[in-house]
């Protein structure tokens, strides 16, 4: 199993309020309400990190752009492509 670096590997208890429909649906399907929560908010603090991180760094990636674009790319000589 690939390692994540959100996840610790432990496991804590948690409530949650979740619509009656959609518990049952899921029941119905035979999906792990645990499983799929954890993959949601997984997903929800990784893209939540990225946009912390993209904000944080906004200057730099500018400045570094412009740059390029004024400079071109150091060792563009040496591409194939």
């Amino acid at each position: 199993m690939k390692h994540d670096p959100i996840a610790s590997g432990k496991r804590k208890s948690v409530n949650l309020s979740i619509d009656t429909g959609i518990v049952a649906a899921a029941r119905e399907a035979g999906l792990n309400l645990s499983q799929i929560s954890e993959a949601a908010l997984c997903d929800a603090a990784r893209k939540a990190q990225a946009e912390k991180w993209h904000e944080e760094n906004k200057a730099w990636v500018e400045a570094n752009n412009a740059w390029v674009e004024r400079n071109g790319l150091p060792l563009e000589k040496y591409r194939l492509f």
